[in-house]
Order: structure tokens, then C-alpha cells, then sequence
């Protein structure tokens, strides 16, 4: 504090350095047990006399805002203090909605707000007494798996189990072809940072997963969409635009695809590979939704053998969004070069204490029963979901066969941005199509998470905002 200004409704200059003193506290820049200048350097600094600092801190005493200590000086106490709200502490910005916009929304939300918009599931679904017992047995492992980095390819012991799954669905993978990384998405920008260049075109389906395109515009690509339908892409379109474009990658989902819950059918995904193969692309395959299938569907990684395809993972939607980890299983030079671009941007992967207890998780019969009953919850809320939304005039594109999203066409003449727009206002979050579609076309969807929609309490904001955003 360099100067005093007096404010209006400030009738003295010690009232004007109470206030001042209390704002610093507030927003943080004074905290408790912080030492206030002396009197003497204070009154020099604010242009004030000594008796003006001498009444305001008396004053802020009396309130218990500060304390003095004889011979030490006035401190803060820290009495009074209001709450940090992290929201409050920079300028509201109101913002497009973009691919951007239901991320930001959803981890920024507090407790009281309803999120069927966002992509996980509610965290009492989730297998927190065994990630408990996890951490527990943790404490207890060596002073190694405590306190060192892990090496440059991950946990052994998670590769392992990775290795036995890919051998399960028929994927023969060398354990050199398997690497850990922080997080799914740490996978998809080690891939980006070795493939692609600025302004290099990469496809994606139309709608596809918001955050591929948020990832690749910081990559500085051209995003190319092909339509996506419920057997997956467009395949007559993804032959033109592989031919027209030349994009150096294509990434999306086979299993349970998001946003749209559809399955990859074996048809389609033998024209893509072949697609690909005459042209040279390859393939990124996130196969984040895999343990939420009722049963196996097709796999471009299984039928590809991982020549030209990808296979990336994490575990962030099964056992924990806060234990991240993921992994990438690919061509041996390539994860040889992934490697090295992980260890330059991040000194490696996850962690030993984050390996061990995803693989301790893993290895035992709970896991499985675990994804039976969420399964089997999934099956439960999907159905009551339809229920509920079908009033409302939402149908959903297709019925999947699992996971936890449902893409929904809006009556005619809805535009789902202005309906997200006015929900949030009620601190209900969706997520509106056109955050998922490249060309802008699905404005007449929302995506919904079956999981999130509990609380009754979001179906009437639903009708609500439906009704006051009207029609064009």
C-alpha cells in the first residue's frame, strides 16, 4: 500500500486505512500471523500521521482483526477471516461456450452444483474403500516407492496387467511396447508432439470427445471432422477426406465413443483400417470406455496389431480421477521416441505410489466386481434417465449398450448452447452439442451423463431454461 485514497462514504482518513488494511486481509495479500509495519514506516508510507495509524490499529484490534505483541509489533489474527473463494478472486470473464467451456465449468464447480453435463461418474459410485485399503498398505512399501521417480516406461507391475489384458482381448504386445504416462491426455499430446506439426491436418469424428479439440488447437493443426453414425464413421466420408486431406492422424473412440455412445461395428472398422493403410495414416484409438462394455465390440488396435494404431488409456472414469494415470501401447520405435519426449517434458511418468495402488486395485477379483455393479447401475440410470427426459421432448440418438453417455436431440427449434447458458445460471452444467462438433452442426444435442442425473431437482431447471430460450 503506496497511498491512501479516502472513498466516498469514508469520512475520515483512519477509517480510509481500516478499510485499506481489511481488503489486503480479505483478498489474501495479509494472512494470519502476517507482522503490519510499524507505526512510524506505516504513517511514512501512507502519507498519514503516526496518531492515524495509531487509531486504526486500535480500532482493527478492538475487532480482533490484528493483535499486538509487546515489543514485536501488530500481527493478523486471522479472526473474522472469511472463506477463500478461489471463483471470487479473479474477474468474471463470460466466455464462448467452446470445447473449453464444460471443462472449465464442471472442475471448477463447487458441492451444491448439479453437473449432468460433465464426463465422470459421481464419486460415491466410485471403489473408494479399496482405494483406501490401498493407500493404507501404502504407507507401508518401501522408502522407494515413497519418495523416487519412476522409470522411464512406468510401473512394471501395471505394465504387467496391461500386457495380460491386450493378451486376453488378442493383441500380442511386448512389454517394450507399453509405456505409462501422467493421464490419457498426456498420451494424446506425446503422440501430437511426435507425429504432428503446426498446420497439419488431423482427423476426428464429428461430433467427437471436446477436449480432443481443445488439445489439438494448442498443437496448431488443422481439425478436420468426418460424420459420425451409430455403426461409427461415415465410412464413404473418411475415405474422401483421408484422400483430400492427407491428415497425419486420426483419433477417436471405438468403444462406447463419446459423445455419442455408439460401437464401432466390424464393417466399418475394416474400411477405416484399409482407408488408412492406402493412404498412410495412423490411427489414435482412446480406449478409455472399454471396462464399461457389457461385452467385448471391435477393436481397431485388435485388428491392426498395433502397426498403424495407437492404443491409449487411463483408469481416471473406473477406479479414480484423482489417481491419474494412463498409458499408451504402440509400435516399439515409436514408444522409444515417446519416451524420450516424456522424460524431456515431464522427468517421466506417474509415480510409483500412483502405479502401485492402481495396480493393487487391478490384480485383485474386486475390480471386476466393482465394474459388474457399476455396469449394472449404468443399465438402471440410463433407463430411468430416458424416462425422465422423454417428457421434456429429448429423445435420445441412439440406446448404448453401455457407459454413461446419452446424446440427446433437443425438439425442433431448441438450441442447446442457450439452454447450457441459462442452466448454469441455476448451477446446473450441460454439456450442448456443439462443444463436441467441428462443423458446428450439432446444436441441436446435449450430451448427458445417466450417472449425474439424480436429483430431480436439474429436470425442472431443464424445463425452465428449455422454455425461456424458446425458439428462433
Amino acid at each position: 500500500m503506496r497511498s491512501l485514497i479516502v472513498r466516498e462514504g469514508e469520512t475520515t482518513r483512519t477509517e480510509a486505512l481500516v478499510g485499506a488494511i481489511r481488503a489486503r486481509i480479505a483478498n489474501r495479500a495479509l494472512g494470519p500471523g502476517d507482522r503490519l509495519p510499524s507505526i512510524r514506516r506505516f504513517a511514512e508510507t501512507m502519507r498519514v500521521s503516526p496518531s492515524t495509524v495509531v487509531e486504526a490499529y486500535d480500532r482493527l484490534e478492538a475487532d480482533g482483526v490484528i493483535r499486538a505483541r509487546r515489543g514485536a509489533g501488530f500481527y493478523v489474527t486471522g479472526a473474522n477471516l472469511p472463506p477463500m473463494a478461489l471463483a471470487g478472486m479473479e474477474p468474471s470473464r463470460v466466455r464462448d461456450v467452446d470445447p473449453f467451456w464444460v471443462s472449465r465449468q464442471s472442475l471448477d464447480a463447487d458441492a451444491s452444483v448439479l453437473k449432468p453435463g460433465c464426463g465422470w461418474l459421481p464419486a460415491d459410485w466410485m471403489p473408494n474403500a479399496a482405494l483406501r485399503r490401498g493407500l493404507r498398505a501404502l504407507g507401508r512399501a518401501d522408502d522407494a516407492v515413497l519418495s523416487d521417480y519412476a522409470g522411464t516406461r512406468g510401473s512394471p507391475a501395471l505394465r504387467r496387467l496391461l500386457l495380460r489384458r491386450f493378451a486376453d482381448e488378442g493383441v500380442a504386445v511386448a512389454a517394450d511396447q507399453v509405456m505409462l504416462t501422467g493421464s490419457g491426455t498426456q498420451a494424446i499430446d506425446l503422440i501430437c508432439r511426435l507425429l504432428v506439426r503446426p498446420g497439419d491436418a488431423v482427423l476426428v469424428d464429428d461430433p467427437c470427445y471436446f477436449n480432443f479439440q481443445a488439445l489439438l488447437r494448442a498443437h496448431r493443426v488443422r481439425i478436420v471432422g468426418v460424420p459420425y453414425t451409430p455403426a461409427g464413421p461415415d465410412v464413404a466420408a473418411f475415405e474422401q477426406v483421408v484422400r483430400q486431406e492427407a491428415p497425419r492422424l486420426y483419433i477417436t473412440n471405438s468403444a462406447l465413443h463419446n459423445p455419442t455412445g455408439a460401437t464401432l461395428s466390424p464393417q466399418t472398422a475394416h474400411r477405416v483400417l484399409s482407408a488408412a493403410a492406402a493412404q498412410g495414416l495412423t490411427i489414435v484409438e482412446d480406449d478409455i470406455f472399454a471396462d464399461f462394455e457389457p461385452s467385448p465390440s471391435p477393436r481397431l488396435a485388435v485388428l491392426d496389431g498395433l502397426d498403424r494404431v495407437i492404443r491409449i488409456g487411463s483408469f481416471s472414469k473406473t477406479l479414480s480421477a484423482s489417481v491419474r494415470c494412463g498409458y499408451i501401447a504402440a509400435r516399439t520405435d515409436w514408444i522409444e521416441s515417446l519416451v524420450d519426449l516424456q522424460v524431456a517434458t515431464s522427468f517421466g511418468g506417474p509415480g510409483p505410489m500412483t502405479t502401485e495402488l492402481i495396480a493393487s486395485l487391478l490384480a485383485g477379483g474386486g475390480y471386476r466386481k466393482h465394474m459388474d455393479e457399476v455396469r449394472q447401475r449404468l443399465t438402471r440410470a440410463r433407463r430411468e434417465a430416458v424416462e425422465r427426459l422423454a417428457p421434456l421432448g429429448l429423445v435420445p440418438w441412439i440406446l448404448p449398450r453401455g457407459g454413461f453417455y446419452l446424446w440427446c436431440r433437443l425438439p425442433d427449434g431448441h438450441d442447446s448452447t442457450a439452454i447450457a447458458q441459462r442452466c448454469i445460471e441455476e448451477k446446473v452444467i450441460l454439456a450442448p452439442g456443439n462443444v463436441f462438433s467441428v462443423s458446428q452442426s450439432a446444436a441441436s444435442f446435449l450430451r448427458f451423463n445417466v450417472a449425474q442425473l439424480g436429483d430431480r431437482r436439474l429436470f425442472a431447471v431443464l424445463r425452465k431454461a428449455m422454455e425461456s430460450a424458446g425458439r428462433p
